[in-house]
C-alpha cells in the first residue's frame, strides 16, 4: 500500500470516527430502556445505516416491539406497529381509495405503511397477499393507490418479527421474499440479572423516557457516509469466498455439506454481506473493515439464505452449523 493510500485512510477513518459520534448518543439512550439485547440492538443499527430491513425471530416479551420505538424515538421520526393477522388485506397496509359524495370523487386515503419506522408484528401470520404488498414497499420505497404513486419518507426501516414456537395458523414466507431482508436475526432470552433488573423496573414503575437526540436528516448523512468506510480487495475475496463456499461447498474443502445444502446464498447476500460490514465498523467508530465486521455480521445476512435438503434436517443440522463451519474454514485474511 502506497504513503498516498495510508495517509487517505488515516484521514477518513478521523473523519468517519468523528461522524459516527452520535452512535455512543443513541447507544445511551437506548440503554435507559432496554436492558441487555447488546446484539438486538446492534443489529437494528446496522439495518438502520445500512437502509436495510430486519426480521426478527424470538420469542414473546424479549422486547421486540420496545427495541424499534425506543429507536424511533432516538431518531425524532415517526413509528407504526401493524399486527399482522390472517384476516389482514392489503387496503389495511398501503391505503385504498375513498368515494366522498361531496366531491363526486375519490380521495386517497393512506395506510399505516407510511411512516419511517415499522413494526410488522408476526408478519407470517398474515397471508401472501399481503406479504407481498409489504414486500414490495420494502423494495420500491413507494405505495400505488389507484393511479397514483407516493414515495415513502427517508429514512425507512422495516422490522419484522416472526415467533418461532408457533406454527400453527401461520403463512411462511417465500424464499424469495425473505431474501429482501437484510439481516434475519434470532434473540434469545436474557441473562439472570438482565432479567432481574428488569423485573425490579418493571415492579417499580419506573420506565424512564428517551430524548431525540438526532434527527433524520443526520441518518441520511450517514448512511452516505458508510459506503464511504474502505473495503480492501482482500475482504471483498473473503465475502465472496464465505458467499461462494454457501453454494459449492466441495470447493472450499466442504464436501459433507454438498447433500445437506439445496441452494446457496444469492448475489444479494454478497452486497449485504459488504455494506452490512462497512456498517458495523461504522458503528464500531472505524473507517476501514476489518474480517471481524464480517464474521460477527455474517451469520446474521446469510442465515435465511441457506437452503437446507431433508439430509440436513434429519441430521439436526441448521444453516447456522453451516455459517460457522464454512467461517471457521476460509482462511482469513
Amino acid at each position: 500500500m502506497s504513503v498516498q493510500s495510508t495517509l487517505d485512510i488515516k484521514e477518513l477513518n478521523e473523519r468517519i470516527r468523528l461522524e459516527s459520534s452520535f452512535v455512543d448518543i443513541i447507544n445511551m439512550e437506548m440503554g435507559k430502556v432496554i436492558v441487555g439485547q447488546k446484539h438486538l440492538v446492534e443489529s437494528l443499527l446496522v439495518g438502520l445505516l445500512a437502509d436495510g430491513h430486519i426480521l426478527l425471530e424470538g420469542v414473546p416479551g424479549l422486547a421486540k416491539t420496545l427495541a424499534i420505538n425506543t429507536l424511533a424515538n432516538t431518531i425524532n421520526v415517526k413509528f407504526n406497529r401493524i399486527q399482522f393477522t390472517p384476516d389482514l388485506l392489503p387496503a389495511d397496509l398501503i391505503g385504498t381509495l375513498m368515494y366522498s359524495p361531496k366531491s363526486e370523487q375519490f380521495n386517497v386515503k393512506k395506510g399505516p405503511i407510511f411512516s419511517n419506522f415499522i413494526l410488522a408484528d408476526e408478519i407470517n401470520r398474515a397471508p401472501a397477499k399481503v406479504q407481498s404488498a409489504l414486500l414490495e414497499v420494502m423494495q420500491e420505497r413507494q405505495v400505488t393507490i389507484g393511479d397514483e404513486s407516493f414515495k415513502i419518507d427517508e429514512p425507512f426501516l422495516v422490522l419484522a418479527t416472526q415467533n418461532p414456537i408457533e406454527q400453527e395458523g401461520t403463512y411462511p414466507l417465500p424464499e424469495a421474499q425473505i431474501d429482501r431482508f437484510m439481516l434475519k436475526v434470532k434473540i434469545d432470552y436474557p441473562k439472570l440479572e438482565e432479567e432481574r433488573l428488569i423485573m425490579r423496573e418493571n415492579l417499580a414503575m419506573q420506565f424512564p423516557k428517551v430524548d431525540k437526540v438526532i434527527n433524520p436528516s443526520d441518518i441520511l448523512k450517514a448512511r452516505r457516509v458508510v459506503r464511504e468506510v474502505y473495503m480492501d480487495e482482500k475482504i471483498e475475496k473473503y465475502i465472496l469466498d464465505i458467499v461462494f463456499a454457501t453454494r459449492f461447498p466441495a470447493q472450499y474443502n466442504l464436501p459433507r455439506f454438498e447433500p445437506m445444502i439445496s441452494y446457496g446464498a444469492s448475489p444479494r447476500a454478497t452486497i449485504n454481506l459488504g455494506l452490512a460490514s462497512k456498517a458495523y465498523a461504522f458503528i464500531k467508530r472505524r473507517g476501514y473493515v476489518i474480517p471481524e465486521d464480517v464474521r460477527a455480521i455474517c451469520h446474521d445476512v446469510l442465515r435465511h439464505r441457506i437452503g437446507l435438503t431433508y439430509e440436513a434436517e434429519a441430521e439436526n443440522i441448521t444453516s447456522e452449523d453451516i455459517i460457522t463451519d464454512i467461517l471457521n474454514t476460509i482462511e482469513v485474511p
